[in-house]
């Protein structure tokens, strides 16, 4: 009776597989709206080296001129293209589970070659890896979520997010170009706003006039949501929801949206709720707290690149000699990238 050892790992690989199969990591949950997207969007890259590299035009470096009959005119080498290099980074997740945990939940492991487990046996390590694999899928969801949030400065290992992509301070070097000195590459940003709805009117127009497109994705703090709200109080109270399709409905709602979906939107782009902006805010205390901010941004210039053949994929590493315990794991390598700075925007409030 029993399980061998390739018995379990066989079990614990394939635990893992169907997770990614059938509650695939994609499908992160609705109070994750960044990886969400991220995930959504994402583009394999082949990979090369240490980096990720975007190809950019800073310019057009054209050589407009005006003539008349015989008039000499010039022509100019074109100098228009320049390259980003974002750092790839690998990650991983994983848990152990040795013979007495094993054994405390009713399941025999043996060395014999030929063993069968009974019925018990097999409905306690399902119960034992379910819990564990979800959890598993669940702890690599919230540490890659929190690292796509922060600038890369936490960690030598991680890799820069969006708080570097799209700065409060835009003269910061990113993918390797130094934006205070090449200010092309240079998001938009509006600190100290007091005036909410005209301040995002004024970002949105340097992200059309820049970034060549309008924002489809504006992701915000709780705080940043409210003083938006407070500023449509008129608009709000006008459309009141009277009850669902039922006019004769006597509970007034006066709230809009449902989870991370506020109902609140801006030029026709609904404004997401970040939770994940006060755990931020609890953990790094920031000098501009996350749930001031408000992030416009178009997900055809913020990419999620995951390394071609290395994307959640789980992982049986081997018993070592000197350990009873058996491993399994998630590994993924990706870098996190824009190929147009001046398409996205920050705002804060004061």
């Amino acid at each position: 009776m029993g399980f061998n050892s390739e018995q379990i790992a066989y079990a614990g690989k394939a635990a893992i597989d169907y997770f990614l199969k059938n509650d695939p990591v994609d499908q992160v949950n609705t109070a994750r709206p960044l990886i969400k997207k991220l995930m959504e969007n994402k583009s394999e890259y082949a990979g090369g080296l240490q980096y990720v590299v975007e190809q950019l035009r800073k310019s057009n470096d054209g050589n407009f001129q005006a003539y008349f009959g015989d008039s000499q005119v010039s022509y100019n080498r074109k100098r228009s293209l320049e390259q980003a290099k974002f750092a790839w980074g690998s990650f991983h997740d994983g848990f152990g589970l040795n013979e007495d945990e094993l054994t405390q939940n009713g399941i025999i492991l043996t060395d014999d070659r030929n063993a069968r487990p009974s019925d018990a046996e097999k409905v306690q390590l399902t119960n034992l890896l379910s819990e564990n694999m979800e959890t598993l899928k669940l702890g690599f969801q919230e540490g890659f979520d929190l690292m796509v949030h922060r600038d890369g400065t936490q960690d030598p290992l991680e890799i820069a997010g969006l708080d570097a992509l799209v700065a409060l301070d835009p003269t910061n070097t990113v993918g390797g170009i130094d934006a205070s000195v090449e200010t092309w590459w240079q998001n938009h940003v509006e600190s100290g706003v007091t005036t909410v709805v005209t301040d995002m009117e004024k970002a949105w127009r340097e992200c059309i006039r820049y970034g060549g497109n309008a924002p489809n994705f504006i992701l915000a703090g709780e705080t940043f949501i409210d003083a938006y709200r407070g500023e449509l109080t008129d608009v709000i109270v006008r459309n009141v929801n009277a009850g669902q399709g039922n006019r004769s409905a006597t509970n007034l709602d006066g709230g809009t949206g449902n989870g991370v979906s506020t109902g609140l939107y801006f030029k026709g782009v609904e404004i997401m709720w970040d939770p994940v902006f006060d755990e931020l805010d609890t953990q790094d205390s920031p000098v501009t707290p996350w749930a001031k901010r408000c992030y416009f941004l178009n997900t055809n210039h913020l990419k999620l690149r995951p390394i071609k053949g290395h994307w959640m994929v789980s992982r049986k590493p081997p018993r070592v000699y000197d350990r009873y315990v058996h491993y399994w794991a998630l590994t993924a390598k990706a870098a996190m990238c824009t190929n147009k700075r001046r398409a996205h925007a920050v705002l804060a409030l004061a």
